[in-house]
């Protein structure tokens, strides 16, 4: 079978050729006449595996010309043809998209006629880095048409990793239920719930803190968070002098980088009935649990990021694997005066 190169596609003109491609893996797009029009990563492909010859000028091109004719065309068509192969390679039909996303995957075994598109890719090389603020674009984009978004990551070997990649809403049912004003007293950089009814009341309004003996250990965010909702009062250890919401707030962005993004995140998610601990034995600002920490483990890993704040694969890498190997899922958190949104990134093997 063959087809001559127009520009941008090839072009398969034997009706009969042109049934016989696209009837096995839905390869092209039919034409009236009954041709058929393939673009230039499925020509190429179809190239490599040998069951087309592609014509230009009446000389057969080889897959090294025709590949590197596509390359010179088409930005990035060296990543999005590596991706393209791998998943094609795999069974699924796979069709290339205009716009944000590069490729359109069907689910095994479907085809055109008998489904819709699962997964939008992206494909992209381990050294591209895009800001929390794409990341969410695009997962919006997918998840407005019904499909999930997939990331292809090409290797410096072209070895492929994938990465399914959404936005999250979160919710759990520890929801906080203080009422009582408590007295906290400042020790450098925490503070110690020393009434031991107290101590037990904030503990138990939402599992705040960590309690040693009848001693209750607040970190500086969930002092703040507790201030700001009126049921802790925080004293100095010196003077015994009351400390404002301001200066406790001061503080925290004296000893601890992001603070205020931080703050944002925990407050989030504490809104919305989630249990917030810090995520330091496992890198990341916070571990959450949707509900009482006695009864069930940390579901998530959460790190709280700029929308603007520009994320490399290895760390996306590092930090999903990180996650998986202790059975949580891992989560970006985008605060900002508007509010909170999460991003889940999640291995994908087709």
């Amino acid at each position: 079978m063959s087809g001559i190169l127009k520009e941008s596609s090839v072009i398969v003109a034997d009706q009969k050729e042109s049934s016989q491609i696209y009837n096995k893996g839905n390869f092209g797009y039919p034409l009236s006449g009954g041709s058929l029009e393939l673009d230039l990563i499925e020509a190429t492909f179809l190239l490599e595996t040998g069951r087309l010859e592609v014509l230009r000028n009446d000389e057969r091109m080889t897959f090294e010309s025709l590949f590197t004719y596509s390359s010179a065309s088409s930005e990035g068509f060296d990543i999005r043809y590596t991706v393209y192969r791998d998943i094609r390679q795999r069974g699924f039909v796979v069709k290339a998209e205009t716009g944000d996303h590069d490729l359109s995957v069907f689910p095994r075994g479907k085809t055109l006629s008998s489904a819709r598109p699962k997964y939008l890719v992206k494909s992209v090389s381990e050294r591209t880095a895009f800001s929390i603020d794409a990341f969410m674009e695009l997962a919006e984009g997918a998840q407005s048409k019904g499909r999930e978004l997939l990331f292809g990551i090409v290797d410096e070997e072209g070895d492929m990793t994938y990465y399914v990649v959404s936005k999250r809403k979160l919710s759990g049912y520890s929801l906080f239920s203080g009422n009582a004003e408590a007295e906290g007293k400042l020790i450098r950089d925490r503070v110690f719930i020393f009434d031991e009814a107290s101590a037990q009341s904030v503990y138990n309004s939402g599992a705040f803190g960590k309690k040693t003996e009848n001693v209750l250990q607040l970190s500086l965010i969930e002092t703040c968070y507790l201030m700001k909702k009126g049921v802790l009062v925080t004293v100095s250890a010196d003077n015994g002098k009351k400390i404002g919401l301001s200066k406790m707030t001061g503080l925290g962005r004296s000893v601890q980088e992001e603070f205020d993004l931080r703050l944002k995140a925990f407050t989030d998610m504490r809104d919305n009935g989630l249990v917030v601990k810090t995520g330091f034995k496992y890198g990341t600002h916070f571990r959450v649990y949707e509900k009482d920490p006695d009864i069930c483990h940390a579901r998530f890993l959460v790190h709280a990021v700029e929308g603007s704040r520009a994320l490399m694969w290895p760390e996306i890498s590092r930090a999903v694997r990180l996650a998986h190997g202790v059975k949580k899922e891992i989560l970006f958190c985008r605060s900002d005066d508007a509010g909170s949104e999460y991003i889940e990134f999640k291995r994908f093997r087709p």
